[in-house]
Parts: structure tokens; sequence; C-alpha cells
């Protein structure tokens, strides 16, 4: 399935994952494609924020992975692959204890270990035209 918005204000965003969230059903895995500041990190905020993260969420580039605590002690993690330079380095973090945990998996720069992502995900797609953003979830 293929799902579209086109996003003219941050405020628009909550919908959209509110959305996504619903029609998703049980995916948790959630690869997020752009260029550099289109938006990734701040759509990964509001999805946390609708799971309940309190805490505070920031792009983990240099430490790959970040965990949150959402609500019901529910634990999500946000990795940022930016800096990968090969697939070996995701073994070197574990990155299966994360993907197949169960838990919500929010991955930025899915691109870089594309190879290790054959499973059940939402690929979301922003793309950046002046100060619109269109965002496109292909999901099964």
């Amino acid at each position: 399935m293929i799902i579209k918005w086109k996003v003219e204000d941050v405020s628009e965003l909550e919908k959209v994952v509110v959305d996504i969230l619903a029609k998703v059903n049980k995916t948790k895995i959630f690869c997020f494609h752009g260029e550099m500041a289109a938006g990734k990190t701040t759509l990964i905020k509001v999805f946390c924020k609708c799971l309940g993260v309190r805490d505070e969420v920031n792009s983990p580039t240099f430490s790959i992975v970040n965990e949150y605590q959402g609500k019901e002690g529910q634990v999500v993690y946000h990795f940022d692959f930016y800096r990968m330079k090969s697939v070996e380095e995701a073994f070197d973090i574990g990155y299966e204890d994360y993907i197949y945990s169960g838990n919500y998996c929010f991955i930025e720069w899915p691109e870089r270990i594309e190879k290790l992502l054959n499973i059940h995900k939402a690929d979301i797609f922003i793309t950046v035209e002046s100060t619109t953003r269109y965002i496109t979830c292909h999901y099964e």
C-alpha cells in the first residue's frame, strides 16, 4: 500500500503520524528516506510523541542508536546510519537485537544497511519542494 500527504507546516505532522500508525497496524520498523535536512528527525520526534515518549528525542548521529521509553515502559529505538561505512558496523552494534526485539525502531539513512532490512517494515519517503514537504509511506 502507498499513502501520501502534503505538509506545509510542522503542526500538520501529528495528523500524518496518527494516520500512518493507524494504517500500518502492527508494523514496528520504520525506515525514513530523504535528503539531509528533509525532516526525518522531526518526523521521528512526532512519532515518539504519539507513542508517549517523554525523553528528549535527538538524532543519534554519533551514537548510532538512541533508546527512549514510551508509555507503559515500551522501548523505542532510533537509529541514524548516516556515518555507517559498511553493513559489518551494523552487526558490531548488534542491530539484530534491536530490529527483532518487537519494539518500535525508527531508522534514518536505511540505505546504508539496505541488505539487512529484508523484513516487514514501512518505508517513509520525505521530499522537499520550497517550504512544502511530501511524505509517502510504503507498507505491506
